[in-house]
């Protein structure tokens, strides 16, 4: 029997793939015996985004249910699976170079202790079968939407067969799979609600390497953050290639005629979408579960701002009132050959919205130096915006063409490097000079903060994050509690909130001295009465 998904690469190739298993291994009545791990150990490397820290979570939840086990000493495991980034060339290079080590460390193991190599996410998506191709020694490539495949991958991987599945889906979101956290002891989680994305921006593979937007039921959304706060965590990221374009479909009573609603002055590639239920149903619900857990999302598009959800940000002390806004470009020509759907002016006017409908908002954003044709005074355009909106943190990367996207297609990668680099270096000075002046400002503030651990530069020091989630670095010691009358302290543990005063700063870190153990109400009451300067 042809494998329909081996024969579909076959002719997107143009040519057969020799090595690549062409069979259907899953017959019905076999017993799950078959694709069991008996206690193989896995070891994972996660490169990118947090959507890939996610995924990974994903990942070790179906396989450890078959069985396998999860190692951390790399020479102990049976295999190694690396969830990878393709949005860049760099992280690609990256992989690759990692890969050497690998067939190094395979080889070694030699055929009495054998190892097998997976290349599991968006980069074993763009590639396929050209992987296996290049790197011999790689036993599995499976895309983001087949994960629930793996068993069935790694057995045949077994029989000494190279196995691949880059299936997309229009429909997976792995709604029915608990992923099981990489590192427990961590007081943050992130929590997938969505997948895909459907804005084509003409610089962008995602949408090749992680399909069509469809989002994850609401009641999967709450019922796994609600397991998250019975374990202690205080933080959850909602994350989603188009966060805030989410849109739960599976209701009857959610399929309503009104079409999502789109900010003034913004446009999309595609027709107006209606019915289901939005991100600000969603957000709504999130926040309400635990008033002491912190909620941010990830990553945003700007067109997908509307006030309900400004206005639900502001009105809800738990959801951080910071907005991750990505630019792209501070010049319209450019915007316009990315395809973004917006000008410098429409977007400056949606920054000033916010602004005034959440008083004290830290921004952030991406930028992109040196995208095809850009001149040097639409680079300029771009430093000048950086300087307008004044963000507290900024993404910046070259322009890296990647195949198959619109660019590849239509435009002409004409930015010298070292143009891109100078650009590029430019775009972060000025970042880094915007944010030193925030961050100074900020001294003398009292700030809520989550403590995440030790500093990783004095074991002295714990780190955590304000609620910009701008790191503050302050000395470990016991303080007393907010509203006690004892003279009683306690020592300062990650998972606490700490009021702290600010001291000092760099542009990417505020230095502080903790006053007091609070929690989230109770900070926000007391600033609300105090007439000393607090920010949340």
């Amino acid at each position: 029997m042809v494998d329909f998904l081996s024969l579909r690469i076959n002719i997107d190739s143009g040519h057969v793939e020799t090595g690549i298993d062409e069979t259907v291994d899953t017959i019905p009545y076999l017993p799950q015996s078959v694709y069991e791990g008996q206690k193989r150990k896995v070891y994972f490397e996660t490169y990118g985004c947090q959507m890939n820290v996610s995924d990974t979570e994903i990942v070790w939840a179906i396989l450890k249910k078959n069985g396998f086990e999860r190692t951390m000493v790399i020479q102990e495991s049976n295999v190694v699976l690396v969830m990878t980034c393709a949005i860049r060339e760099g992280a690609e290079k990256k992989i690759w170079k990692r890969l050497e080590f690998l067939k190094f460390l395979k080889k070694k193991k030699g055929k009495k202790n054998p190892m097998k190599i997976g290349i599991l996410g968006c980069m074993a998506e763009r590639l396929k079968t050209k992987i296996i191709d290049q790197e011999k020694m790689v036993d599995i490539v499976c895309g983001p939407d087949a994960y629930r495949d793996l068993p069935r991958l790694l057995s045949l991987s077994n029989k000494g067969r190279a196995a691949v599945n880059v299936m997309l889906s229009s429909d997976e979101t792995y709604a029915d799979i608990l992923p099981i956290r990489m590192d427990s002891e961590s007081k943050s989680a992130f929590v997938s609600i969505m997948r895909g994305c459907d804005n084509m921006c003409t610089y962008c593979i995602v949408p090749f390497t992680r399909g069509r937007e469809r989002s994850r039921p609401v009641e999967s959304i709450l019922e796994e953050i609600r397991l998250l706060s019975d374990q202690g965590v205080k933080e959850v990221t909602l994350l989603g290639q188009n966060v805030n374009s989410y849109r739960d479909l599976t209701q009857w009573d959610s399929l309503g005629g009104y079409e999502l609603e789109t900010v003034a002055g913004f446009s999309t590639v595609y027709k107006p979408k209606k019915g289901g239920r939005r991100f600000t149903d969603l957000l709504d619900k999130v926040s309400l579960i635990d008033p002491e857990m912190r909620i941010r999302f990830t990553s945003p598009h700007p067109k997908d701002f509307p006030d309900a959800v400004l206005q639900l940000i502001n009105e809800r002390p738990n959801i951080c009132k910071q907005i991750h806004l990505p630019a792209q470009s501070g010049n319209n020509e450019v915007l316009e050959r990315m395809r973004r759907g917006y000008t410098r002016e429409s977007y400056l006017n949606l920054v000033s919205h916010i602004q005034k409908v959440v008083p004290g908002v830290y921004l952030s954003s991406d930028f992109i130096a040196g995208f095809c044709g850009e001149t040097e005074e639409a680079h300029k355009d771009t430093v000048s915006l950086i300087r307008e909106v004044k963000y507290h943190f900024n993404y910046i990367y070259p322009y890296s063409m990647r195949q198959k996207t619109r660019a590849y297609h239509r435009l002409t990668d004409d930015v010298p490097v070292d143009v891109k680099v100078r650009r590029h270096t430019e775009l972060m000075e000025t970042f880094r000079e915007i944010a030193l002046k925030l961050n100074t400002e900020q001294i003398g503030q009292i700030q809520l903060v989550l403590v995440q651990g030790p500093s990783k530069r004095s074991p002295l020091d714990l780190a955590g994050r304000n609620d910009g989630n701008t790191k503050v670095i302050f000395p470990q010691t016991e303080i007393p509690d907010l509203f006690s009358t004892s003279q009683h302290t306690r020592e300062i543990k990650p998972g606490d909130y700490v009021a702290v005063q600010v001291t000092g700063c760099s542009s990417q870190v505020l230095k502080a001295n903790p006053l007091y153990h609070t929690t989230v109400k109770d900070f926000h009451s007391f600033a609300g009465e105090s007439q000393l300067q607090f920010v949340s």
